[in-house]
């Protein structure tokens, strides 16, 4: 083999090895948000009830160079994307990003990322209870964008508006709330952001 056939081989096999690493690195911006369908035992009620196949979400947050997640699991904490997207149904996601993106400032972008900080540890709300002693993925993501640049991504709407009609929805909300159901409690969906008309899709696997 002489040198240039060497240099040339040599010169693809960087190329590969960088179109490899730039499909493994999705171009996730912090703030984005993430919807999948998670493997969780309520993610079948919480489809039910809403009427999407989205189940579980949470913002994108960039340190050292690699994208996390925020999410609220058993408590609020960094995910790795990738890990955070092999939890999920498939591997399936899908980012979403905000329509008008002269918002996403780099300092606004720092902001969504200290308030959302501001959340760490905090464990999961099963109740889905509009309060920050615990909480819930959507409500997570839906609080750090009102707190840290004003908008509401999405509309709450009270329990008693959900569809509660399922087998599947009726076993979880006797399992969590037993006969005091709090009809009235606003609750914000991964489904009601999902549809917000302030979010456009820009990627997802």
């Amino acid at each position: 083999m002489t040198q240039k056939t060497w240099m040339r081989r040599a010169a693809a096999g960087v190329l590969a090895t960088l179109s490899m690493a730039a499909a493994a690195a999705p171009d996730v911006r912090t703030g984005d948000l993430v919807f999948q369908r998670s493997r969780s035992a309520q993610s079948l009620a919480v489809q039910q009830a809403t009427h999407s196949p989205y189940s579980h979400m949470g913002m994108i947050v960039q340190r050292q160079g690699r994208p996390y997640v925020l999410e609220a699991a058993a408590r609020v904490s960094y995910t790795p994307l990738d890990q955070w997207a092999a939890q999920g149904e498939r591997g399936h996601y899908v980012v979403k990003r905000l329509r008008n993106e002269s918002l996403l400032t780099d300092k606004a972008r720092q902001r969504l990322a200290t308030v959302g900080e501001g959340f760490l540890g905090r464990p999961y709300d099963p109740v889905f209870a509009w309060s920050d002693d615990r909480i819930y993925c959507s409500e997570l993501v839906w609080k750090t964008y009102r707190r840290a640049l004003g908008l509401e991504i999405g509309a709450p709407q009270p329990l008693k508006d959900f569809d509660l009609s399922t087998p599947a929805v009726r076993a979880r909300m006797r399992e969590r709330y037993g006969k005091h159901i709090p009809w009235e409690e606003p609750i914000i969906s991964p489904a009601a952001m999902f549809e917000s008309a302030l979010l456009k899709t820009v990627g997802g696997s």
